[in-house]
């Protein structure tokens, strides 16, 4: 709670009005005049320097989750703990960016991260908690998730305004342009974006709302990796690629030496368009990796202590994901995303978890005089494979799932969320999630938890 106390101190210096649904969002950027602000002299500071080629940005995010008591017959090491209990994660980021040259920037983020997720982030494929990837720590732990470079490239000689992500400048973007990003991020900041559902930070907190929970997106056990991203937008089209770096062992904070063997390439084509005022987007993701993850009748063969590592070598997986989103009103969007997996061999980084149907909505708040006030309800369906879920119903443990045997049926999560204002760049949010037959097991749960979250960003 002291640390959570002094990142709110350091925080003060700027506090603007803008939101943002981008994933992770380290900060938020200042649209609009500094009077806007909470401290209008120290915003105006912050444009002085992006004036100068500085950017500087933060946030602090806290989040409270707990959850009662329920029906557990039995349960093994992957399960969700069944007595009550209460656990919370907090987050800060600093960002600092520098203008290199023409179209070219850089962008430093450390960040101080401290707790745990509840049951240590396992027991629940779609995981309530965002903030909460599977490396929790007692004391605050200092890492730096994002360092990279990003060279614009601009096709066309009239703007757009600035698309509210935090990672960069406020100035006007080419409208048909190419980015070419190259260093340490997360493959969310660029892939399966989403108006609605994309950050845990401002939005639904579960995992599999997050994204597509089926797809095994590159990334550490802090959700980082190492790539290269290039895209091509132009408003109405984008086209994305990458190859990114993958875990050396399942759910594993190292990132694997051989860049040749393993590895994972992205590829998205996204549509864009207006229903008059109304803005949607459809979005197609594809990914294939390569990874030393076994196949399920290698596991059943080789024994279930090798399911850390494959022992003899690389297995390839396929994975896609299909995301939309809708304006309806001014005030009132709609999401849906579909995302599948081979199933022929292990997740390795993401969750387990090898088909997802997922739905929402958001409302703000001005019909009843909040207008930067939030309202999300969600829902995500996870199914598995037959191979994984012969590996549970056998007593196998997971790195997220594993009771040590099964009544299988699908894991059904559903959040809701309402998000308020307090001021300039300070929010609270209070949370429900139900999650009936947690890692897809009907004799355990419901599970009913509740959360707080509490974020100041500048």
């Amino acid at each position: 709670m002291r640390a959570l106390i002094l990142m709110l101190i350091l925080l003060l210096p700027g506090f603007a009005t803008a939101q943002t649904g981008r994933f992770g969002s380290a900060g938020t950027p200042n649209i609009g005049p500094p009077d806007d602000a909470l401290i209008p002299s120290l915003a105006a500071k912050q444009d002085r320097l992006e004036e100068l080629g500085w950017m500087i940005r933060g946030q602090a995010t806290f989040i409270l989750q707990g959850n009662a008591g329920f029906r557990s017959p039995y349960r093994a090491e992957g399960s969700f703990t069944p007595a009550a209990q209460a656990r919370n994660t907090l987050s800060t980021d600093l960002i600092l960016g520098r203008r290199l040259w023409q179209g070219a920037e850089v962008i430093f983020n450390p960040t101080l991260t401290r707790g745990f997720g509840l049951s240590n982030s396992t027991g629940i494929a779609a995981f309530p908690n965002g903030e909460a990837f599977r490396l929790g720590s007692t004391d605050p732990t200092v890492s730096v998730p994002r360092l990279f470079i990003r060279q614009t490239i601009a096709l066309s000689e009239d703007t757009v305004p600035p698309d509210n992500d935090p990672l960069r400048f406020t100035t006007p973007l080419p409208r048909e342009r190419i980015t070419i990003t190259l260093g340490k991020f997360a493959v969310w900041d660029i892939f399966d974006d989403n108006r609605y559902a994309h950050d845990p930070r401002t939005q639904f907190m579960s995992w599999a709302l997050v994204g597509g929970g089926a797809f095994d997106y590159a990334a550490d056990a802090r959700g980082y990796t190492e790539g290269l991203a290039v895209e091509w937008e132009n408003g109405t089209w984008a086209v994305r690629g990458g190859a990114f770096r993958v875990a050396r062992q399942v759910n594993g904070l190292f990132l694997d030496p051989s860049i040749t063997r393993g590895f994972q390439l992205l590829a998205s084509v996204e549509r864009f368009w207006r229903i008059g005022e109304r803005e949607g987007a459809l979005r197609l993701i594809y990914g294939y990796s390569r990874a030393r993850q076994s196949r399920w009748n290698e596991l059943f063969s080789n024994g279930f202590q090798t399911f850390d590592i494959n022992p003899y070598g690389y297995r390839a997986k396929n994975n896609a994901n299909l995301s939309f989103d809708q304006e309806i009103t001014q005030d009132f969007g709609v999401f849906a995303r579909a995302s599948w997996n081979d199933g022929q061999t292990q997740n390795w980084m993401f969750t387990e978890m090898d088909r997802a149907l997922s739905a929402g909505a958001a409302l703000t708040g001005q019909r009843w005089g909040r207008p930067s006030d939030t309202i999300g309800l969600g829902t995500n369906i996870g199914w598995i494979s037959g191979g994984r879920r012969r590996y549970l119903e056998d007593g196998g443990i997971g790195f997220i799932t594993g009771d040590g045997r099964l009544n299988y049926r699908p894991e059904w999560l559903t959040e809701t969320y309402y998000d308020a204002r307090i001021a300039p760049g300070v929010n609270a949010a209070l949370g429900y999630t139900l999650v009936v037959n947690p890692a897809y097991n009907a004799d355990r749960g419901p599970v009913s938890i509740f959360s707080l979250r509490m974020r100041v960003a500048f």
